[in-house]
């Protein structure tokens, strides 16, 4: 196969545009796709500051280096979460990322803020940890973002996530998730403005720029990760992509243009947000979900018995 743009000899086939790209022109590819985004949805005004929360893994690494590379004023974000094993070798490839290309680093340690995974995850008795992780970092981003000043945050979320997401909730009808879903959700209730630049490119090709660009990224899963819904989800849209290529952003484009407004329009008002009365963040009870975590694992330290701090972290709004 020879490379659309330049004749050259394709060494990135992409199916699901019925084409092929040298490096070369697969860079200018995949840079496109992210300014088609964000062009498409306003995600990133001239003079910005993005904070681009960093996991360590190649989407977000790509999403950093690809929006440095287009001119944006990047700083990275790294959850630390003090997983043995794990969290160290995940900040260890962060830092050695952003040093070389100037992209300052701010950590927030969850060990710090009395949360650190593994005793949440004995507090929890055996209940799935990946909600309480989940809820635990998008509590720490937003707060950096809010009390950093900056203007958006962004998530290293490609097609692949995206449409197992949408799948996953269309599967439940659940109106209220259909109905705010997309690459860009703005600032409101003390939340900082989100968006995911990489959401029209597939796991295959953000893999596919990391490794073309030399970027060395953290490839050991979490070992906490086992059993996720979203790994099975995204198993059966890689099928359909592979018998239909091109369906998944079909699938996610149309719900864009043509099922959310609908979903909107039945979901109904959202809870009323206040402030959480120990940590300020915006929830819909007197204390957020995650500061809830935090006076579990505090008990469980002491040999205390604390009623169930983990209620509402999936229906939370913090």
């Amino acid at each position: 196969m020879k490379c659309r743009r330049c004749k050259a000899p394709a060494q990135v086939k992409l199916p699901s545009h019925n084409t092929g790209f040298c490096p070369d022109c697969f860079f200018r590819f995949f840079s496109g796709q992210v300014a088609r985004a964000i062009k498409d949805h306003a995600m990133i005004a001239p003079g910005e500051r993005v904070l681009v929360a960093l996991s360590g893994g190649k989407d977000s690494l790509a999403l950093a280096h690809e929006l440095k590379e287009q001119g944006c004023d990047v700083t990275g974000l790294h959850v630390y979460l003090g997983i043995p094993g794990s969290s160290d070798a995940s900040l260890a490839h962060i830092r050695a990322f952003c040093e070389p290309r100037g992209i300052p680093l701010l950590v927030h340690s969850t060990p710090d803020d009395g949360l650190a995974i593994p005793e949440v995850k004995e507090a929890l008795k055996g209940r799935p940890i990946c909600s309480a992780c989940g809820k635990i970092k998008r509590h720490a981003f937003n707060r950096a973002a809010r009390e950093g000043g900056f203007d958006v945050l962004a998530t290293g979320h490609n097609l692949d996530d995206e449409t197992a997401r949408l799948f996953a909730n269309t599967l439940r009808w659940d109106a209220s998730y259909l109905s705010d879903q997309g690459p860009c959700l703005p600032a409101e209730d003390g939340f900082a403005r989100k968006i995911k630049p990489l959401y029209r490119l597939s796991e295959f090709e953000t893999a596919c720029y990391s490794f073309l660009k030399g970027i060395d990224n953290v490839v050991a899963p979490c070992p906490y990760s086992s059993g996720a819904s979203f790994t099975g989800h995204k198993v059966l849209l890689e099928d359909l992509e592979h018998t239909r290529p091109g369906a998944k952003i079909m699938f996610y484009e149309n719900f864009l243009k043509n099922g959310r407004e609908a979903f909107r329009s039945v979901a109904g008002s959202s809870p009323a947000l206040t402030p959480c009365a120990r940590c300020g963040s915006p929830t819909v009870r007197e204390t957020c979900g995650v500061c809830g975590l935090r006076r579990m694992v505090a008990a469980r330290r002491a040999g205390l018995f604390v009623e169930d701090g983990a209620a509402g972290l999936e229906d939370e709004a913090c």
